[in-house]
């Protein structure tokens, strides 16, 4: 088939079953639910931007896989182009979201898994390369969300997952047989697991021999049996579930707990199953691109922070005013730099074997160290500029109420040039960007812990030829 449109990413929602827990209910009709359909919506807000003329250029590749165009969600990166594309697409998606629109994981996971076991394949003969291929092809002739299981839950963070007293704190394979291998564990921070067709695992760290059945990497419907999806708690939630005071925002963000309670998977949708040596350099591919992918989607998230400070002032009465144009200022340094850098290691990529391009880890994880530290500075300045009203305003309920409603609409006016109800939805959405546990956690987590990605910097980085530059212009001679 042809890219999808929105109403048809809905219907095909509705041929979707997942076994799914929202503060200890089990839900049937979860995609309708008042805490996910806005994270829904997100998603399917990227299939109408796959269909406009002018978003396509960005959301829109074509395919060596397939006929015709596809998804760029669902495409390996072939060129510093693909890249480059990427950034701008994720960038794009978030100025128009204002948040996460979930896609993103599955594509960084097809091409972190590409590489290693095209690599795997030619090492011993294994033929896990054709059968990702043909699982891509399914993802690009109909046009599916794929989400990607990393985190596991990890148990005693001191132990390797062979040495857990519970060997179900890393997802592990617990049986092979002629038909394919059951698996159990739990993948947790799992983005949108809810409004994906299909999610594929990822293993979450390097492995031993000792750890090869955690070594593994598989596709599974959503729905499978054994599957379960526990939603996890944010703030800012009982809004949604009161359906008022959402910031005049139509889109969220969710991140369950997946569990897997011996999940069968067929050959076919394997695509490491022991291999140790590959999951290391899997995950770390994994965190390069996500990482990469951080830099084009906070710098879209953080014009939204920079737009929303100036209109506050504006509404505040404060238009122009020189120490609030210094903070814009500042904003705009630490965006600008998450985005340049992910800009650089587009172009600075390097081909592998498989045909896929990986980013220099040097400058995507340089990228997401400034998000992880200075977006936080720049969330505090949107708050800031904007003030206190951003922490109490009254509930839309009570501006609906008739004996208190105009009274705070007189009292909560700002410059005369501006009504009440817009200078109170410009507080409600920095108060929705400022304060949203998810997304303030995803700027420092997200795609890995600031510990990693400093440790990545480290490992690629060429000290050894900073220090010779040091040495020649000081003088010193190696000694022989």
């Amino acid at each position: 088939m042809a890219l999808r449109t929105p109403a048809q990413y809905y219907k095909s929602l509705e041929k979707l079953h997942p076994v799914a827990y929202i503060l200890g209910e089990k839900v049937e009709n979860v995609f309708e639910h008042p805490l996910i359909k806005h994270m829904v919506a997100a998603v399917a807000k990227t299939y109408e931007l796959e269909n406009d003329p002018e978003a396509s250029k960005l959301l829109v590749t074509k395919s060596d896989l397939v006929s015709g165009e596809v998804s760029r969600f669902v495409s390996f990166y072939k060129s510093p182009d693909d890249l480059l594309a990427k950034v701008r697409m994720l960038k794009l998606m978030a100025q128009t979201i204002g948040g996460c629109y979930m896609r993103c994981t599955g594509m960084d996971a097809i091409n972190s898994v590409g590489i290693e076991v095209y690599n795997c394949d030619k090492k011993y003969g294994t033929s896990y390369w054709p059968k990702l291929l043909e699982f891509i092809k399914m993802l690009q002739k109909e046009d599916l969300v794929l989400f990607s299981g990393v985190t596991d839950v990890k148990g005693d963070r001191a132990l390797r997952p062979s040495q857990q007293p519970d060997p179900d704190m890393y997802l592990h394979i617990v049986d092979r047989n002629k038909d394919g291998i059951v698996v159990r564990g739990a993948k947790i921070h799992q983005t949108g697991s809810l409004c994906a067709h299909w999610g594929i695992v990822v293993p979450t760290r390097e492995m031993r021999e000792a750890d090869k059945d955690y070594a593994v990497s598989f596709a599974f419907p959503t729905d499978a049996e054994g599957v379960v999806h526990v939603y996890g708690r944010g703030t800012l939630e009982a809004r949604a579930l009161q359906d008022c005071d959402l910031g005049n925002v139509e889109f969220g963000k969710f991140a369950p707990m997946v569990i897997f309670q011996d999940v069968f998977v067929p050959w076919e949708r394997v695509f490491l199953c022991g291999e140790y040596e590959y999951a290391g350099e899997m995950v770390r591919n994994f965190g390069n691109y996500h990482r990469h992918s951080h830099g084009g989607c906070k710098c879209g998230v953080g014009d939204i922070y920079i737009g929303a400070a100036a209109i506050a002032a504006e509404y505040n009465g404060l238009k122009d005013v020189s120490h609030i144009n210094n903070k814009l200022a500042e904003m705009l340094k630490v965006t600008e730099a998450i985005y340049g850098c992910s800009v650089a290691a587009s172009v600075e990529a390097t081909p592998t074997p498989s045909g896929i391009w990986n980013v220099d880890p040097v400058l995507s994880n340089t990228s997401k160290l400034y998000e992880g530290k200075e977006l936080a500075e720049v969330i505090r300045m949107m708050v800031e500029i904007a003030g206190g009203m951003v922490a109490d305003v009254p509930s839309d309920k009570d501006f609906a109420n008739p004996e208190i409603g105009p009274l705070l609409t007189k009292y909560l006016k700002g410059a005369d040039s501006v009504s009440t109800e817009d200078r109170v939805r410009i507080f409600r959405l920095i108060e929705k960007l400022a304060f949203e546990s998810r997304d303030i956690v995803s700027n420092i987590h997200g795609a890995g812990s600031p510990e990693t990605h400093r440790m990545t910097i480290l490992r690629n980085a060429d000290i050894a030829s900073k220090k010779n530059l040091a040495k020649k212009l000081a003088g010193i001679k190696e000694s022989k």
